[in-house]
């Protein structure tokens, strides 16, 4: 560590060194004379401070010199000036060739003297103009030795790609020592390429050298201080020495340079976090178990029994049972794990068997429900536990096996299992790394055709799961071939299947219509929306409470569904505008607003399902609506009114008659709600070419209220706009507003106004 220290502080002087001589060079090519002088008088002074050490090291025999040609007068110049190699470490330039037995002028720390190799450029004392050709001398010869370094790195770093690759495909093939190898010959072509000494450290991971892998991040840093992958891995370097401080704080440092890599931050943290709690875990098992406790004693007695080869199937399920009656707290778990409990459905023939086996007695049934209530044990909040049940051979097709077993007693404590994980963030994401769960969507799907507790379990685990962006990603590819069709087969079967678990089913795909790959999908797929139009026919036969709950839930994805545009919307727009204006009548409210909402968006896909939904008298249950209030509501129902009176004569007439002296439209207006604002004046100003309609407007405040909206400062600018446009519509419908208008010094706004009417 001390030596490491030495060497940093030799690097940082150096380069403090490089900036002055920087500055050497810069005053020297200087056009004010004054400078130019200042700058000789400088480098003299550092000359002759040289030599005064140099005169030092030699009388102690000192091996490493910068040698000075002190015949020469040092007032003429510089007498022989070092002109080194430089190559770019970092964002600063570090000489790295190299002169036997010899310390460049630059400086160069002595522990970095054998990596140099220096050429000389003599420049000699002379007249002032002499001393001009010199110092352009010297700046040609700097000029062509950067072209040439230019040159070299670029053939060094061809090189070093090359070998960077060769270790890359040695890593994919697991030849760990061969790709550090490689990753090493790539650095002595190009010493500051970050990507080998991250691929190196991650070599060093696999090998197990984690101090290499640390220093090998510390330098891939030094190249590229915001690199996260070397946090990453250095973060698992000291987690694998057990230095949990340092660990976390790369974890921090990888948020702090990308705050988009929060998921990555609370993987590594949570590591860091159950490997720290698994450690502490052990150690107090360890102890009770050499106090010689008897719980610590049953539990590795049991487990040795159960290693017994050949015994008969009652006896595994009697010792399967007691082993997991004995397991009561995390100490109990741990004993377990650290006995090697987890190995027994790997090693014991029968209990392999027994969980593989589709066809199962009466005696294997007990064995496998034995086990899963033993894994329910050990597992109960031992995320440990949880990541090494889920990490054993074969366990994957194994629970998908038991899931899909037929057998109710296994399903029951297979869905029981799976709850453990689903329940928690971090077991989500167990399940996900480890699972194939888009085999499992169709699976659990499945149970909501039974009526018993299994159903509900099901749908709770899936509700669980689609909380993670992960499990929707993975969802796309199977949903339109295995899952859609399992769902419509559902939806058409409200009245047969646990409607209590449909609608919770119902609810779930509307989940994962957030994701917008999966709403596509969903939305194009003629079926499913067949089979929710008769999801709403049936109501009126059905009316279960149970069944209310499914049309709630269906009318809900169908909103969800109808933020995409497509042909299909288009062409059963008009059935389910027609279902929506059915349910409008309905004695639940919520599902009124739901039906309210449907009918909004659905309008949005045809003229033809506006007229008819017109023809139904639309406007007027709107509008009876809006009186009634509620915030969401108003806002569906102001939304249906726009669509409607954007193209209908008749919606506008319709409105006119049910508003009279447009006294809801006006309330809405002063509104705190910005899009209710909006909508409210789009309608208004939509009906104002009925005749009569502005002229009922001249004993109101109209034209204020319109006025404030249209010079306010409005979050949505629909707001501004359609006040303006209404504002503007009123006054040619009826000039006499325009009084109003010059009393409240409007006109300005009337006039800018101007441009949104013409434009409608």
């Amino acid at each position: 560590m001390l030596a490491d220290e030495e060497q940093e502080e030799d690097f940082q002087r150096f380069l403090r060194r490089v900036d002055e001589i920087t500055n050497l060079v810069q005053g020297w090519n200087s056009t004010d004379p004054a400078v130019k002088e200042k700058t000789i008088a400088e480098a003299e002074k550092r000359l002759h401070d040289e030599e005064t050490n140099q005169e030092e090291e030699e009388s102690k025999a000192a091996v490493n010199r910068t040698v000075i040609n002190t015949q020469s007068s040092v007032r003429g110049f510089v007498s022989l000036y070092s002109l080194c190699h430089w190559e770019v470490l970092g964002s600063r330039c570090v000489c790295l060739k190299s002169v036997s037995n010899t310390e460049c002028f630059c400086w160069l720390y002595p522990s970095r003297t054998q990596a140099l190799r220096c050429r000389y450029v003599q420049l000699l004392p002379g007249t002032a103009n002499t001393r001009a050709a010199d110092t352009d001398g010297f700046l040609a010869a700097l000029e062509k030795d950067a072209k040439e370094r230019a040159k070299r790195r670029k053939r060094n770093e061809h090189l070093a790609n090359a070998l960077k690759e060769k270790g890359n495909d040695a890593f994919r093939k697991g030849h760990y020592v061969l790709a550090i190898q490689s990753y090493t010959e790539g650095l002595e072509k190009l010493k500051d390429k970050q990507e080998l000494y991250t691929n190196r450290a991650q070599a060093y991971l696999k090998i197990h050298e984690y101090e290499k892998a640390i220093n090998d991040c510390e330098w891939a840093l030094k190249c590229n201080e915001k690199c996260i992958k070397a946090y990453f891995l250095m973060g698992k370097a000291h987690l694998a020495l057990k230095h949990y401080s340092e660990s976390r704080q790369c974890c921090e440092k990888i948020l702090q340079i990308d705050p988009q890599k929060e998921s990555l931050f609370k993987d590594c943290m949570n590591e860091v976090n159950l490997e720290e709690k698994r450690m502490k875990d052990e150690e107090r098992a360890m102890k009770e178990a050499q106090s010689g406790k008897l719980a610590a004693l049953a539990i590795k007695e049991l487990l040795q029994k159960l290693e017994r080869p050949d015994q008969d199937i009652i006896y595994y399920t009697g010792g399967v049972r007691l082993l997991a009656g004995a397991i009561k707290d995390c100490t109990e778990q741990t004993l377990f794990r650290i006995n090697n409990g987890f190995s027994i459905l790997k090693d014991n023939e029968v209990l392999r068997w027994d969980v593989c086996a589709e066809q199962k007695t009466t005696a294997e049934v007990d064995l496998a429900v034995s086990l899963l209530i033993l894994w329910q044990a050990v597992c109960t909040g031992n995320e440990e536990n949880q990541r090494l049940l889920l990490t054993q051979p074969d366990v994957r097709a194994q629970l998908l096996n038991l899931l899909s077993s037929g057998i109710s007693e296994i399903q029951k404590e297979t869905l029981a299992l799976l709850s453990l994980y689903s329940e928690n963030e971090n077991g989500r994401r167990l399940l996900l790394r480890h699972q194939a769960l888009t085999e499992w969507l169709h699976i659990l799907m499945r149970f909501v055709s039974s009526t018993d507790a299994r159903a509900t379990s099901a749908m709770n685990i899936l509700s669980d799961l689609t909380q993670e962006e992960r499990f929707k990603i993975q969802c796309r590819d199977m949903l339109p071939t295995d899952v859609l069709p399992l769902f419509t087969q559902l939806l058409g079967s409200a009245k047969l299947v646990n409607q209590a678990a449909l609608a919770c089913c119902i609810g779930i795909m509307g989940n994962l219509c957030a994701d917008a790959v999966i709403r596509r999908q969903m939305a194009e797929c003629r079926e499913c929306w067949q089979a929710c139009l008769k999801l709403l026919g049936e109501y009126s036969d059905v009316n279960t409470p149970q069944y209310q709950e499914c049309l709630f839930a269906v009318l809900g994805l169908m909103m969800n569904l109808l933020l995409e545009s497509n042909v299909i919307i288009q062409d059963f727009a008009v059935d389910i505008s027609g279902s929506c204006m059915s349910l409008l009548r309905d004695k639940d409210g919520r599902i009124v607003t739901r039906a309210t909402g449907v009918l909004s968006r659905s309008l949005q896909a045809s003229s033809s399902a506006v007229e008819g939904a017109v023809k139904r008298g639309v406007v007027k249950l709107m509008i009876k609506f809006l009186k009634a209030g509620g915030e969401i509501t108003s806002n569906y129902c102001l939304k249906t009114l726009s669509v409607c009176t954007r193209s209908n004569r008749q919606a506008q007439e319709d409105l006119v008659k049910s508003d009279k002296g447009f006294s809801v439209l006006l309330k809405l207006l002063d509104s705190e709600n910005e899009m209710i604002v909006g909508n409210a004046a789009f309608c208004l100003g939509q009906c104002l070419v009925v005749p009569g309609a502005a002229a009922s407007l001249l004993n109101s405040n109209v034209v204020m209220v319109l006025l404030k909206h249209a010079g306010g400062d409005a979050t949505r600018t629909s707001v501004q706009e359609n006040a303006a446009v209404a504002l503007g519509k009123l006054c040619v419908a009826e000039p006499r507003h325009i009084f109003q208008l010059r009393k409240l010094n409007g006109l300005a706004i009337l006039n800018s106004s101007m441009k949104y009417v013409q434009s409608t």
